[in-house]
């Protein structure tokens, strides 16, 4: 079966797929902490790679995500960049905790028997919710370049997940130029519609275009910061999307360690599977081709979604 539903997925048109409704999964870093994950150091969801005690768990919460209506899954590598592991002193075990997510969600599409895309997720390089690269541009790329590299066998195409400026989505786009892969690039932004590096999404967006990419999607956004920029939604000409978050607030400067990040940002216990529901219906209606969650979006908000595609 898993054979099959490759070949079918390898002939597709993916620039076309992606020019219809597409569901993505939901926040697969703090699903799998909800579920009993705990984070060693500040590797995050990526403990779940690294023990193979939790291996099931995350093939089970991606086909969770998979049963409630996903159609696009993406890897949980998100913690498994080169400075997490260096931060855990788990250098050597930066190889095996990337082809183990790609090997993970590869067997979760295969137990789903669907036709599902699996995105690389490539996550900052260096912080994340910060525009900071450091003072070493190439390191960035280079490291971009070494994790895209582990993950390129196996999936669909790369998403380049919270973007904070437009020189940190150029770095990683240029970093996988060699591998002749679609992606799609998640920009973060707040409230007045800005990214942490002060530029504004839909100025970001426009300068992206001339690389091409599958889309642009609003990465780890709140709900209420997604229509922050409504009227520029209008006059967007590529493909776009959101993936929505239910953090209560992400504070400049905010780094992530051992405990769950919902101790520090708190949980929007507003975000009802309603609410969400209806957000993401408003953000079709305005044109948006992608609408997944982010952190603390479960399956059952994503099975709402399913209503969307009738």
């Amino acid at each position: 079966m898993y054979l099959i539903v490759k070949i079918r997925i390898s002939i597709m048109d993916i620039k076309k797929f992606f020019k219809h409704f597409r569901i993505f999964d939901g926040g697969m870093g703090q699903e799998l902490l909800a579920r009993g994950i705990k984070p060693i150091s500040n590797l995050w969801s990526a403990t779940a790679l690294l023990k193979e005690e939790y291996h099931q768990t995350v093939i089970d919460t991606h086909l969770d995500f998979i049963n409630a209506g996903a159609e696009v899954i993406l890897t949980n590598t998100f913690g498994a960049r080169l400075r997490r592991c260096e931060d855990t002193k788990i250098i050597d075990k930066f190889e095996y905790l990337n082809k183990m997510a790609v090997n993970l969600a590869k067997k979760s599409v295969e137990q789903s028997g669907k036709k599902i895309l699996i995105g690389a997720s490539l996550p900052p390089q260096n912080f994340t919710y910060m525009c900071d690269l450091g003072p070493d541009k190439n390191r960035i790329f280079e490291n971009f370049k070494r994790q895209a590299d582990l993950l390129n066998k196996g999936t669909d195409f790369f998403y380049l997940d919270v973007m904070c400026s437009l020189e940190e989505a150029e770095i990683g786009i240029n970093s996988i130029k060699h591998l002749s892969k679609e992606f799609i690039v998640g920009l973060h932004y707040k409230k007045d519609g800005k990214l942490p590096s002060g530029e504004y999404f839909i100025d970001v967006l426009k300068a992206l275009k001339k690389h091409n990419p599958l889309a642009i999607t609003g990465s780890c956004v709140s709900i209420e910061d997604t229509f922050s920029m409504k009227e520029d939604l209008k006059n967007i000409d590529i493909p776009f999307g959101f993936k929505i978050n239910a953090f209560k607030e992400i504070p400049f400067g905010w780094k992530p360690d051992a405990t769950n990040p919902n101790q520090a940002l708190g949980k929007d216990t507003d975000i009802s599977i309603k609410k969400f529901y209806d957000i993401s219906q408003q953000l079709v209606d305005l044109g948006s081709k992608i609408i997944g969650g982010c952190c603390e979006i479960t399956p059952q908000h994503i099975s709402e979604l399913k209503r969307l595609k009738c």
